[in-house]
Parts: C-alpha cells; sequence; structure tokens
C-alpha cells in the first residue's frame, strides 16, 4: 500500500519555492553565516549547506498539513546547518516552521513549544556564560531566543487571538440559531392560539347549523323546518359575530391580545341558553368568585366546546355543566350521555379535544376527558382543573 502524503497548501508550496530560490540566491553569491575558520564548522566549503537548505525547503511544504512532523525534521536540518558555513534563509525557514507548528499544530504543542523554546533560551543564556565567563557566551541564548522562542511565542498570540475570533462567531452563530429558534416557536404559538380561538368562536355555531340544515332537509313538517331555520339564523348571526371579533384581535395592533368583549364565566348563562336553542337539555351549576381573566377564559372556552361536542355527539339525556371554585382550584366539569344518537349528527375532527388540553396545560392544569359508568348510565365526561392561585404572566388565549 503506497504511503500518501496530504497534499500541501498552495500557499505552502510558494512558500517553500520562495525559501529555496531565495537561499540558492545566497548560495550562488557565496554568501555564508559564518566563515570556515570558525571551531563548529565541521563541514566547511559550500556544498554542505545545500542540505539543510534542501531539508527546510522540503519542510515548508508540510508546515500546515503536518506541523510537529515538519518541525523536528527541520531542527534536525538547523543542527546540521549550524556545524557548515549556514545560510541566511535556512534559518529564516526553521522560524516559520516554529511559528507555524504553534499555529496550525495541536493545542497541547501549542502551549508546549512556547515553553520549551523559552526555556532553552534561557539555558543558553544562563549555562554558556557560567562555563566559559565570556560576554559573547550571551549571545547563544539570544539567538536561541529569536530564533526559537520569539516566533514560538508569536505563533500563540496569533492563535489565541484566531481562537477567540472563532468563539466569537460560534457564539454569535448560536445566538442568530437560538433567536430564530425562538422566532419559529413565537409563530407556531400564535398559529396554535389562532386555531384554538377560531376553532371555539365558529365550530359551536356551524355544528347547530348543520344538524338542523340536517333536520330541515329529511323532515316535511312545516312547523319543525321553520324552527330550524330560525335556528340557524340565530347561529349564523352568532357564528359572524364571533368571526368579526377574532378578525379585531388579530388587526389589533395595540399589544391588548383580548379586547373587553372577551368571554366571560358571567356569560355561561347566555351560553347554556344558546345550547337549549339548540336542542340541547343543560343545567348549569357555577360557584366561583374572583378568577383572573385567563383562566376565565379557558373555562368559558372549555364548557363551550364540550357543548359543542355534546350537540354533535351525545345521545339523548341531559348534559351537565358544572363549574366551582374551591381551595385555589377552578373546576370544570361537563358530563353528557354517551351513546348512539337518533338525530342528524356532525362530522369531528379531534380538534376541540385537543384545544382543551392545550388550554389547560398551559395554565399548569389537569385535564381528562373520556367515557365513564354512572348511576344514570353510560356518560362522556370532560373534567379540567385550573389553579388559579398560580400568577400567570404574559397573554394566554
Amino acid at each position: 500500500m503506497a504511503l500518501r502524503f496530504p497534499r500541501p497548501p498552495r500557499f505552502d508550496l510558494y512558500v517553500a519555492l520562495g525559501g529555496l530560490l531565495g537561499g540558492l540566491l545566497l548560495w550562488g553569491l557565496g554568501l555564508a553565516t559564518r566563515p570556515h575558520t570558525e571551531v563548529y564548522v565541521l563541514l566547511p566549503g559550500r556544498w554542505p549547506v545545500l542540505l539543510p537548505l534542501l531539508v527546510m525547503s522540503g519542510c515548508e511544504l508540510l508546515r500546515r498539513t503536518a506541523p510537529r512532523a515538519a518541525l523536528l525534521t527541520g531542527t534536525a536540518a538547523i543542527v546540521l546547518d549550524v556545524v557548515t558555513q549556514g545560510n541566511l534563509v535556512t534559518v529564516l525557514m526553521y522560524t516559520d516552521l516554529m511559528y507555524a507548528a504553534v499555529l496550525y499544530g495541536p493545542p497541547a504543542s501549542a502551549h508546549r513549544i512556547p515553553r520549551i523554546t523559552g526555556l532553552l533560551s534561557v539555558a543558553g543564556t544562563v549555562v554558556p556564560f557560567a562555563l566559559w565567563r565570556e560576554p559573547e557566551a550571551l549571545l547563544i541564548g539570544v539567538v536561541t531566543g529569536v530564533v526559537a522562542f520569539a516566533p514560538a511565542a508569536t505563533g500563540l498570540i496569533v492563535r489565541t487571538h484566531r481562537d477567540a475570533a472563532e468563539a466569537a462567531r460560534l457564539r454569535a452563530e448560536q445566538t442568530a440559531l437560538l433567536a430564530e429558534m425562538d422566532r419559529t416557536q413565537a409563530v407556531t404559538a400564535e398559529r396554535a392560539r389562532m386555531a384554538r380561538e377560531l376553532h371555539d368562536m365558529v365550530a359551536n355555531h356551524l355544528s347547530a347549523i348543520a344538524i338542523h340544515s340536517t333536520a330541515a332537509l329529511s323532515l316535511e313538517d312545516p312547523k319543525t323546518s321553520q324552527q330550524a331555520l330560525v335556528v340557524i339564523r340565530e347561529n349564523s348571526v352568532a357564528g359572524l359575530s364571533e368571526m368579526r371579533r377574532l378578525i379585531g384581535i388579530l388587526r389589533d395592533s395595540s399589544g391588548d391580545v383580548e379586547p373587553a368583549a372577551a368571554p366571560t364565566l358571567d356569560s355561561l348563562g347566555s351560553l347554556v341558553e344558546g345550547a337549549r336553542t339548540n336542542g340541547l337539555d343543560v343545567t348549569l351549576e357555577v360557584a366561583h368568585g374572583t378568577v383572573p381573566a385567563p383562566f376565565e377564559l379557558a373555562a368559558y372556552r372549555i364548557v363551550q366546546e364540550s357543548l359543542t361536542n355534546a350537540l354533535k355527539h351525545a345521545g339523548p339525556g341531559r348534559v351537565a355543566v358544572c363549574v366551582d371554585q374551591r381551595d385555589g382550584l377552578l373546576t370544570v366539569t361537563v358530563t353528557s350521555p354517551y351513546g348512539d344518537r337518533d338525530g342528524p349528527s356532525a362530522p369531528g375532527s379531534g380538534a376541540g379535544l385537543v384545544g382543551m388540553r392545550e388550554r389547560t396545560a398551559l395554565l399548569d392544569g389537569t385535564f381528562e376527558a373520556g367515557p365513564e359508568d354512572s348511576p344514570a348510565g353510560r356518560i362522556w365526561a370532560v373534567r379540567a382543573t385550573l389553579p388559579v392561585h398560580h400568577t400567570v404572566e404574559g397573554d394566554i388565549a
């Protein structure tokens, strides 16, 4: 299996090529960093200088794709360059490798390399001076600091600023994402509120219209048809009035979600009378004190939707509505006969139960609906318990 080296970025290729051409130019001009008479020049002459130059140029190709391997190889090349007459471009390319290893290497290396080069700079200053007692010995530490520690420290500073900028960018993206999620949730909640309000306002009247129009079409008694048409007209007018109120809510830009005409528990009597007009046998028991507006509206809508369901699906018999406030709890109970009905019925989608459950959940209440057995027979019971002692923040519809 062939070994594949990572492809260097184009900029690194230019850096390596530029370093190689610059080093060859100095080599061709005969410009070396040290004379061949220096004691530590073990490989004098022009040709040994080319080997560390070529190796350092190859390391520049890996300055970003493999920065640690490039630095280790470059360190060996710079040591080899020290025992030759030297090339200034080779030294400059090594400082770039040191800088790139800190900037592009792993986080652990980014913090370890400056510490190591700093210690080497201090050791290169103190140890030679302690051994030789010559001022020139201090230059070893200075050169080490300039070639190794200075580019490493610069790379660490640049990397720190780069990481801080990246973190700020990520925070900004997260903030924008959270804002978009909040906006989407607000739109979804508003759409759900509008759907509940539209359903509760209109469904009752449309169900009565559907049932009575079916009765008027199926019966040949003129008196019965006349009565059905009267009920149809009353529900049509009431439905239009509710629709206008809903349109007024949607067009209101003052911030008031519910206008002054919002239904309250005191309006349950009129609601029950309307249900009786539509043909239901309804009893009403109400006992409550001061109830916050959101709880009043929720209780009213639950009773309204329960009566609508009874009008559409309940069997013959009495529908009982009970609203009671006790020990900080507002309890709404609506029971209706459960079974086959003889007269016409209206189709249902289940949105009413969903809306009642959502209204109750928004107020931290409990809701249950389903068939039950009672002494009077099988019934359908709707029960909602609302904790009116809780403070409700915001607008709830």
